[in-house]
């Protein structure tokens, strides 16, 4: 791979300060149609620019690279409050991980299909702004809180998704971990676990500023029985998914 080819990976595979553009990009659209294929298409297009040609760089380089900027934007999701913003960074915390996997020389199906589970989760928190900002005009942890009493379907969902993003067990992300974890040296492992816990305090973070804690802000109409049904489906479709890949892929 040329120069030219890995600067642009950098940028769509983002490591920081590359990263920005993306960041930048899913802040300027409100359109969740807009925002979701940006996060979909986004990523395959670095790792098409990956496996069109050879890293010249050091391959400790990039590692170090991928880690840093995977850690930076794990810290950055303690202090977001708006939820997009959130799955954005997430998503800039998730893909570098991409570059670790691709050191380890997978099959291009497979890293393909790492970068999508990587994407999983930061898509489900999309659906779940969208759904925040329709019902409660606003999807900032904190300003509607509580919501587990009188949106008790809302609620679940959010409580699921939110664990999807903390990479649990059953999920895609997890499933992904487990698998760059697999071919890691001593301080790569201890760099992804450092990311897995922020990953995970974020989480935390963020159900206590939506689902947990006293009931606040303006009352709402909960999720309808079929919509609550649609997101479930699509959950599991994801889990199966990851768990066919992790099959494959372990």
């Amino acid at each position: 791979m040329s120069s030219l080819l890995l600067v642009l990976a950098a940028f769509f595979l983002p490591l920081f300060p590359a990263s920005v553009v993306f960041n930048r990009l899913a802040a300027a659209s409100d359109h969740l149609a807009v925002r979701l294929a940006l996060f979909v298409i986004w990523p395959q297009i670095g790792v098409l620019l990956i496996l069109w040609g050879d890293l010249p760089m050091d391959p400790g380089l990039i590692a170090a690279w991928a880690l840093l900027s995977a850690v930076l934007y794990a810290f950055r999701m303690l202090t977001v409050r708006e939820v997009g913003r959130w799955s954005a960074m997430l998503a800039s915390s998730a893909w570098p991980l991409a570059w670790l996997y691709a050191l380890q020389t997978p099959d291009a199906p497979d890293l393909v299909a790492f970068t999508l589970a990587l994407t999983a989760a930061p898509v489900l928190m999309l659906l779940v702004r969208a759904t925040l900002a329709s019902r409660l005009e606003a999807a900032y942890t904190g300003l509607h809180g509580g919501l587990a009493r009188d949106l008790p379907r809302l609620s679940g969902v959010i409580v699921v998704t939110t664990l999807a993003a903390m990479a649990l067990p059953l999920f895609p992300g997890f499933f992904a971990l487990l698998t760059v974890m697999s071919g890691a040296t001593l301080w790569m492992a201890v760099g992804i676990l450092l990311i897995w816990l922020l990953w995970s305090w974020a989480g935390v973070r963020l159900l206590e500023g939506t689902v947990f804690g006293p009931r606040s802000g303006p009352v709402a109409a909960d999720l309808t029985m079929y919509s609550a049904w649609g997101l479930a489906l699509l959950i599991g479709v994801m889990v199966a998914a990851g768990l066919a890949w992790s099959g494959a892929a372990l």
